[in-house]
């Protein structure tokens, strides 16, 4: 998937403009960037919340606005984990997964539960499955919002700031449990964070936004944009600490 001369924002706020970029698949994509800078736009625009001013946002080589149809029928084959989990406060945990799979699939009420149930276990959860959202901690609300998202197996899982208002242990946690799904089940990763240890981790390739730049100003391996980029802008952004490179 990728986009051609996006051009978006909202109402009459231009944020992005004329921006050209790739999801390779089975790769792990980091977007970065300061705040403000389109991180959320572009993801938007490529989840087809957004729909382009100008420009193109494709998947499997066509543009996903071409038809209602094709929206939709791209939307299904990706899963979200938002910041906040986005967990419906009222549904255990299990009602939760289910609820993509009521929606969009034909299965059994059983069926439901039984897949629901290993997508649970496959993030740890399987033994909170009847707790409510309340019940869990931070770490475990993201680990249930990321079994939902993964419920109808999607080609690509999208994360929004995934360590948001987690402490260090629990993001490394969920980081490790990110690269598990991609090595094992082969789902491309999408991923807007700002933190230096996951960029580090998990990423195969890294997309670096600028506001006023409104688009890219680098492109590349964690490695490349730490030691091989002269503009001042990336250097700021990689130097707030010294962190390893993934091998």
């Amino acid at each position: 998937m990728g986009t051609r001369n996006l051009t978006g924002g909202y109402d009459s706020d231009r944020i992005l403009e004329n921006v050209s970029m790739d999801v390779f698949c089975g790769e792990v994509l980091v977007i970065v960037g300061r705040s403000g800078c389109g991180k959320s736009t572009l993801m938007n625009h490529l989840l087809g919340l957004l729909k382009p001013w100008e420009g193109t946002v494709s998947y499997r080589g066509t543009d996903i606005w071409e038809s209602p149809e094709r929206l939709d029928r791209a939307r299904k084959r990706w899963g979200v984990l938002f910041q906040s989990g986005a967990l419906l406060g009222s549904y255990t945990t299990i009602e939760n997964v289910m609820l993509p799979l009521q929606e969009f699939t034909q299965l059994t009420a059983l069926e439901r539960r039984i897949t629901a149930l290993h997508k649970l276990d496959m993030v740890g959860l399987a033994e909170f499955a009847h707790y409510y959202p309340l019940e869990l901690s931070g770490g475990m609300q993201k680990r249930a919002g990321l079994a939902r998202a993964m419920a109808l197996d999607p080609e690509v899982l999208f994360f929004d700031e995934p360590s948001a208002g987690l402490d260090p242990v629990t993001s490394h946690s969920l980081d490790e449990l990110m690269l598990s799904i991609n090595k094992t089940l082969g789902t491309t990763l999408v991923v807007v964070t700002h933190e230096l240890d996951s960029i580090f981790a998990i990423s195969d390739r890294v997309i670096m936004l600028d506001a006023e730049e409104k688009g890219i100003i680098a492109m590349g391996t964690p490695e490349e944009l730490t030691t091989h980029h002269n503009d001042p802008r990336v250097e700021a952004f990689f130097d707030r600490k010294a962190v390893p490179v993934k091998p």
